[in-house]
């Protein structure tokens, strides 16, 4: 999704800052450079004013007297220079300088965003995510299997607890390696603490990462937003990402005080992001046969012909780390 215009404007605004703090420091340079060394200050106003001489010339037509004031400027620059190494400056102290010698922090190398942009405007869209500080160390590299029972085995699917979050990781790869081609949803349900948030985690990594805008809500947070935006004049910018970002991920769903409210914005919220072609991926603690009577018959069935289920089992995974001392 391309940045919205209030998230483009701030970067434009860092770039903004850092162009004019890297004028104050060539200015301070200036400053420092003309009370140690008088000449340099002469160099610079006999520069001045032959390139205005040179460019007086130059619109007068007069081009056979330019060569000379040409040569001159290169003299004075070269002795400008030589005083500089000779106090133990370095060459360009007196150049402007830049943090991005690439775009001279504009932003831009021709018409193609730079590189530091495109750092800036990930940076930005992990701290908007609500995810920067968790997803240093919830992600695919650090997904362990070492939780789930090779032995405990599903009676209805067959499967051991080990090959039900195997199966799961590799729907959340492939969620990820087919988000840009194939519009598609995922519903993470299974007890406390089996995984759940931690592999909507690692998908969020890797699409934040490749610079899509993924929001993160638990769904206590997202209804307390959509209250606020629904009842509050002023305007909020979170709202206004929970229908058109790349991914929206409801965290925790079931966990909220459900009323009337909460289920109809819940099904407005993902049947709006369904017409869209948003991706939305949904955890609950929830089973399946008690969500219709929690939210509506509606919700589920908008939910289940429109989502991926996928289940995991394990035994809560907090409780595990604790005993084996948070490892």
């Amino acid at each position: 999704m391309p940045l919205q215009n209030y998230q483009y404007d701030k970067i434009m605004r860092e770039y903004s800052k850092t162009q004019s703090r890297n004028r104050r420091l060539l200015e301070e340079h200036k400053q420092e450079i003309y009370a140690k060394i008088p000449r340099i200050r002469e160099i610079d106003e006999e520069v001045a004013t032959l390139s205005t001489q040179k460019a007086r010339a130059l619109l007068s037509g007069q081009a056979s007297g330019t060569e000379d004031l040409k040569a001159a400027i290169s003299l004075l620059s070269q002795e400008r220079t030589a005083l500089l190494v000779c106090n133990s400056y370095p060459e360009d102290y007196l150049e402007l300088p830049y943090t991005c010698p690439l775009c001279q922090d504009t932003g831009y190398v021709g018409d193609k965003k730079c590189i530091c942009f495109k750092k800036a405007e990930i940076e930005l869209l992990y701290t908007q995510s609500n995810l920067k500080e968790i997803l240093k160390k919830e992600n695919f590299e650090h997904f362990s299997f070492d939780y789930y029972s090779d032995t405990m085995r599903n009676e209805a699917t067959g499967l051991t607890e080990r090959e039900t979050a195997k199966k799961a990781f590799d729907t959340a790869r492939n969620f990820v390696r087919t988000f840009d081609t194939c519009f598609e949803n995922l519903f993470l349900y299974g007890d406390t603490g089996v995984g759940k948030t931690f592999l909507s985690h690692c998908i969020a990594q890797e699409l934040l990462d490749t610079a899509h805008c993924v929001m993160y809500f638990s769904a206590f947070d997202l209804f307390d937003l959509l209250a606020d935006s629904k009842f509050s004049r002023e305007k909020n910018e979170g709202a206004e990402f929970i229908l058109d970002s790349d991914l929206l991920i409801i965290d925790d769903l079931g966990t909220e005080l459900t009323n009337s409210f909460v289920s109809s914005q819940l099904f407005l919220c993902i049947n709006e992001r369904i017409m869209r072609r948003k991706s939305t991926i949904i955890s609950t603690n929830l089973k399946l046969e008690n969500f219709s009577d929690t939210y509506s018959e509606r919700t589920f069935s908008r939910i289940a012909s429109n989502y991926r289920m996928v289940k995991l089992e394990a035994k809560d995974i907090r409780i595990q780390k604790i005993f084996l001392g948070g490892k």
